[in-house]
């Protein structure tokens, strides 16, 4: 008696608990390609999502490395087998793809491929994706298919929860990018009182110097340091909305090229040095890598803003499964205690927050005259 079913169902059970614990779609297609793959033992695993003009507007692989994914080149288009997973709805399970009057070929660097299966993952009459399995690891009979209608029961199985975890997912990146959109519109109104404040001051300022310059020389010049100190923290107030309005970029480029491009433009915009390094770093899950950026963006502003700093170093490395953020500034430093007890938080409390909804950690070392380090700690997915 078999006892591939049991195995097979504790296997898909595993997947199911995999993908309930993203919540990012580009992470659950992910999770959904690696556990097919793994569920059925194939070779290869694909699942495309399409777009509204005849291609994929994501295509996830698993079993092919990043030098192989990039020389095969751009998304394949929606035709072929790949079009019936999508047009049709109905399952295919292929001795070989190759043979199949459909099959149209594919780019010189793409591995070779055989037995075939492939499903369309749903949500009621909505095709969602479609999912691709190709050469099963076992052995093959001569004319014989590698994929037999228990994969395929499995693999339906997988694609009715996929849908629901993709659909979950959708909804959660709706309701944060309205989340988003509130917080900008927040952030702007914010920035409309604080810089027409400024900018009221700077103007009496710069009227009352006016009337100063003939009769009181030297009260005119006190006046003028202060119209240059108020434009000092108008551009501060403008340069801080800037970076929170920007909308940061890391599903298209990553982590990485984020913080790093956020830092170079703060490190042209102010006076002190900033400064980045990322050795070793790989990718995080969507969330966590939107919480080192979030609290890396915090602890740059305190820097900046509140430090005095004239060397703000960040670091961005890898720590096991996870990584490491540390934000270094040799500025004037404080007393942690001192700040709670006043009931002045720096941004503190938020950052502990983000590390912790991630399952990390945040420390805090500062003392006066010692500058500050704040370092974060984010597991991998």
């Amino acid at each position: 008696m078999s006892h591939r079913p049991s195995s097979g169902l504790a296997a898909v059970s595993t997947a199911l608990l995999a993908m309930s614990r993203h919540l990012e779609v580009r992470d659950v297609l992910k999770t959904i390609v690696a556990s097919a793959r793994e569920l059925l033992d194939a070779e290869y695993a694909a699942l495309g999502v399409p777009d509204d003009h005849g291609g994929f507007a994501q295509f996830v692989v698993d079993g092919v490395s990043d030098e192989q994914w990039k020389a095969i080149g751009p998304l394949p288009r929606q035709h072929g087998i790949l079009a019936a997973m999508l047009h049709k709805a109905e399952p295919e399970r292929l001795a070989d793809v190759r043979e199949d009057p459909r099959f149209e070929g594919w780019p010189a660097a793409h591995p070779e491929m055989s037995d075939f299966l492939g499903l369309p993952v749903r949500d009621g009459d909505e095709i969602l994706g479609a999912l691709f399995l190709a050469n099963k690891r076992c052995p093959k009979e001569k004319g014989g298919c590698g994929f037999t209608a228990e994969d395929e029961e499995l693999l339906s199985i997988l694609a009715q929860h996929a849908a629901i975890a993709l659909t979950n997912a959708r909804l959660y990146e709706r309701s944060r990018e309205l989340t988003i959109a509130e917080e900008r519109s927040r952030l702007a109104h914010e920035l409309h009182d604080a810089v027409s404040q400024k900018l009221f001051s700077l103007r009496l300022t710069a009227q009352a110097a006016a009337a100063l310059v003939d009769r009181d020389p030297a009260r005119a010049k006190d006046e003028l340091q202060q119209v240059a100190a108020l434009a000092a923290e108008a551009a501060d107030e403008l340069r801080a909305a800037v970076v929170e309005l920007r909308p940061a970029a890391l599903d298209e480029d990553g982590l990485v090229h984020t913080l790093r491009t956020q830092i170079q433009v703060m490190d042209r915009a102010h006076t002190a040095r900033v400064t980045f390094a990322s050795p070793g770093i790989r990718a995080l899950p969507a969330a966590q890598e939107e919480a080192v950026l979030r609290v890396a963006q915090e602890a740059l502003h305190n820097a900046l803003r509140h430090a005095e700093a004239e060397l703000v170093t960040v670091t961005l490395a890898r720590s096991g499964p996870g990584a490491r953020l540390t934000v270094t500034d040799d500025g004037k430093g404080f007393d942690p205690r001192t700040v709670r007890s006043a009931g002045r938080h720096l941004g503190l409390v938020s950052m502990r927050d983000r590390a912790g909804g991630v399952g990390g950690g945040l420390t805090v070392t500062s003392a006066p005259g010692e500058g500050t380090t704040i370092e974060m700690e984010v597991p991998g997915g």
